[in-house]
């Protein structure tokens, strides 16, 4: 056999090695993981005389009856949109007697069951700007967490302006704009009654920053100036009860129907809180910063 053809075919059998060895299978996709909590589900908990917790015991979903329709305030992750729509049924709602979804903030625990509930209802998502774009994308080239926490997308319908009011039948939600956790961070505040008493409520939005960059950001270049501008405003707010899109941080425990609200917080003491851990994050990031510059 000729010297070339020799060499053609070492080549071709070495070829056939290689692709053998690159057989092996392409890793999984890895899904997003949250605590247990998140997926846990729980008998639906009365919280006043129009407003009732559903879904899951480590995320709030609010459910607001009026004479004119109902409200949904966050949906949970994604796989949590029949858990609500069951408990929608045992509380007597039909999904079209839902008129308008709402949210806090537009993440996957939070936002990712909002497509699922509209087709089921036809209600009107109401957003904001910030928020309205991650959620048509589906969570996708989130500033913090890139591509890691997507959800199905949905279109908002009714985008607001800060402390606009959402109005159904007799309530009255007013929207705050509390940017930091994201650029589009909402909470809410209504009246209602609770053992006959009038109680201002409020759900006020994550004010953690996990793992974000504060000093210098490039992608969210006035997060420490925003996030104080949302501490002002919860200070601001009207608020006898507080609520949070992750209840155990507001003293909630809704597995625990019995006594769901053990160690109440005010308004005013979560920001304190939140500043105080903005403010060490913030300087833990300077240090770091200097340490760098020195020779």
């Amino acid at each position: 056999m000729p010297n070339r053809l020799r060499s053609l075919l070492a080549l071709v059998l070495s070829a056939g090695c290689l692709s053998a060895q690159a057989a092996e299978p392409l890793p999984q996709l890895q899904g997003w993981q949250v605590p247990p909590a998140w997926l846990t589900p729980i008998t639906p908990v009365q919280i006043s005389d129009h407003v009732w917790q559903l879904g899951v015991a480590g995320i709030t979903t609010l459910l607001f009856k009026t004479e004119a329709g109902a409200v949904l305030i966050d949906g949970g992750m994604p796989q949590a949109a029949p858990l609500i729509l069951d408990h929608l049924k045992q509380l007597g709602v039909a999904p079209s007697e839902v008129k308008l979804l709402l949210h806090s903030h537009a993440h996957a625990d939070h936002v990712g069951s909002t497509a699922a509930l509209q087709r089921a209802t036809g209600a009107v998502v109401v957003s904001n700007a910030e928020s309205a774009v991650l959620m048509a994308r589906g969570g996708y080239n989130d500033l913090h967490y890139g591509d890691s926490i997507v959800f199905p997308p949905v279109t908002a319908t009714r985008l607001l302006q800060d402390r606009e009011v959402v109005q159904l039948g007799s309530l009255r939600l007013q929207v705050w704009f509390t940017p930091g956790h994201t650029p589009g961070s909402m909470s809410w505040t209504w009246t209602d009654t609770r053992a006959g008493k009038t109680t201002r409520m409020a759900l006020v939005d994550s004010l953690t920053l996990p793992g974000y960059r504060l000093l210098q950001s490039a992608i969210y270049p006035r997060i420490v100036e925003e996030f104080q501008r949302g501490l002002a405003a919860i200070r601001e707010m009207p608020c006898d009860l507080l609520l949070t899109p992750h209840p155990d941080i507001s003293g909630w425990q809704f597995d625990k129907p019995a006594s769901p609200h053990p160690e109440p917080l005010s308004c005013a003491a979560y920001a304190d809180r939140a500043e105080a851990n903005m403010r060490k994050q913030l300087e833990a990031q300077r240090a770091a910063a200097a340490a760098e510059r020195r020779p």
